[in-house]
């Protein structure tokens, strides 16, 4: 009978000290505290106390191991608004409620662009991002399509908490490619005869192509096209991979120098090994799903948008009045 008097005091005075925090002022600022790994419990009262976000850290204790959350706190940087009662101070520190940051890939990055992003969100060097990029036990590990993961990380804005690993950050994205592959869209790819790799890597050319996401069916159905008749896809974007990037030009000098890549898809036939970016969901989606077009060529036109052709002949007369518009604009320099 003691101890359970006793007991029910110690809740009472647990409950009352719980309720007893300074009302929240919404206008308070919130405070930021940093739990290091292993921190003891007590190491968090004292920083919570020394923050005023606790003000009778003796009872708090009791309270934490009472509710059996004194073991549960996680590491991280966390956002605490002062006035919260002490629920919903360890609600946050037990769920690992920490502060994230963006961290944005634009769609059609290659990892050459990707992997420096990734290295200044982290602190780490660039050659330990390129290091987990180029692990393929890894690779085995998240079942990438291959040859690389180059292309199978998905472009978008991810949120992230200071000292995230690397590696977690390349496994989310990996993680958000495969998680766009539905059932129906599985079951798409047999219906088209492709498999992951190469409509992901057909995905990666229309990415680049496209500067419009309206346009991408429609690029898609040219590639798709030039396939099924068994035309080489001359995609400027893809001997700009082999050459290493972006070129204000891209002349016949150099393309010859790269003629032998299997990324040249003006000498060699069929799709490239493996992607030669990122492709977002919208050229993925395009790509499983062309515009019915007969469309066999495209150039671009005014404004940014594409004129495509069904023969030669008419796309002969678009690529004419493209670099005539060209020369225009370079004061008539050919």
């Amino acid at each position: 009978m003691i101890r359970r008097v006793a007991t029910s005091l110690l809740l009472t005075l647990l409950l009352v000290g719980a309720g007893c925090a300074p009302p929240p002022d919404p206008d308070a600022e919130p405070i930021t505290v940093s739990i290091p790994s292993g921190a003891g419990f007590g190491q968090v009262v004292d920083t919570l106390l020394a923050r005023g976000l606790v003000h009778r850290p003796r009872f708090f204790s009791l309270f934490a191991r009472w509710k059996g959350l004194d073991t549960q706190v996680k590491s991280g940087t966390y956002s605490l608004t002062p006035g919260d009662d002490w629920e919903t101070l360890l609600e946050a520190l037990t769920t690992g409620r920490v502060v994230t940051r963006e961290v944005t890939i634009p769609e059609g990055w290659a990892l050459r662009q990707i992997v420096p992003r990734i290295a200044a969100f982290t602190g780490r060097s660039e050659d330990e991002v390129a290091a987990v990029v180029a692990d393929t036990t890894l690779h085995r590990q998240w079942n990438v399509p291959g040859p690389g993961l180059e292309g199978y990380l998905l472009p978008e804005t991810y949120r992230f908490a200071d000292g995230t690993e690397p590696e977690v950050i390349v496994r989310t994205m990996v993680e958000h490619y495969r998680d766009f592959w539905t059932p129906a869209r599985l079951a798409r790819l047999d219906t088209l005869g492709y498999d992951q790799r190469e409509i992901t890597t057909l995905a990666s050319i229309v990415q680049a192509e496209a500067t419009m996401t309206d346009e991408m069916p429609r690029i898609a159905a040219v590639y798709h096209n030039r396939l099924r008749q068994e035309w080489l896809l001359q995609a400027d974007p893809t001997v700009l991979y082999a050459l290493g990037g972006p070129r204000e030009r891209l002349l016949y000098a150099a393309m010859d120098s790269v003629a032998d890549s299997p990324y040249n898809t003006y000498t060699q036939p069929g799709l490239p090994p493996g992607p030669i970016g990122a492709p977002g969901a919208a050229a993925l989606e395009a790509t499983l799903y062309p515009a019915d077009d007969p469309a066999m060529f495209f150039v671009v036109g005014s404004d940014g948008r594409h004129v495509f052709s069904r023969t030669l002949a008419e796309h002969n007369r678009a690529v004419a009045q493209y670099r005539r518009r060209m020369a225009a604009e370079r004061g008539g320099q050919p």
